[in-house]
């Protein structure tokens, strides 16, 4: 079992990975070795609670496909290992952003004094521009 919160918990059933070639610079080692790991999950197959799974799919994360399905993908490290290990903190950074409840917010009005210090700027910042303008022969 993988541990995100002390409620919410994933099996490691639910989870696939598979192994790829990395991409970018390496040479002949890159192109032979399959290191990047890919970790797939299915949130709506998954045994989270139903709160978690809404939260997650109303998440704007490119990791998470319109189907439903968690892609990570992991490939800094030379070593599938530590790729693997990568791509599960990513995880579970993902899935503990999820169960964290938003706050909601309250509306607030501006305070009497606030729109009193707006209208005199507003009206000083007319004045000024005011005399900007042509000057007119009554003024001279």
């Amino acid at each position: 079992m993988i541990r995100i919160t002390n409620s919410v918990q994933v099996s490691e059933d639910e989870l696939e990975f598979k192994a790829t070639l990395s991409q970018g610079s390496g040479g002949q080692h890159v192109n032979k070795v399959s290191t990047a790991i890919q970790l797939f999950f299915g949130i709506r197959e998954s045994t989270l609670p139903e709160r978690v799974k809404d939260r997650l799919m109303s998440m704007n994360d490119h990791r998470i496909t319109p189907g439903g399905q968690i892609v990570i993908k992991s490939q800094d490290s030379r070593s599938q290992e530590a790729n693997r290990q990568e791509a599960l903190a990513k995880f579970k950074e993902l899935l503990a952003a999820a169960c964290v409840v938003p706050k909601k917010r309250r509306p607030t009005k501006p305070s009497k004094g606030a729109k009193e210090r707006r209208l005199k700027s507003k009206a000083i910042r007319g004045k000024t521009k005011s005399l900007r303008g042509r000057a007119s022969r009554s003024d001279w």
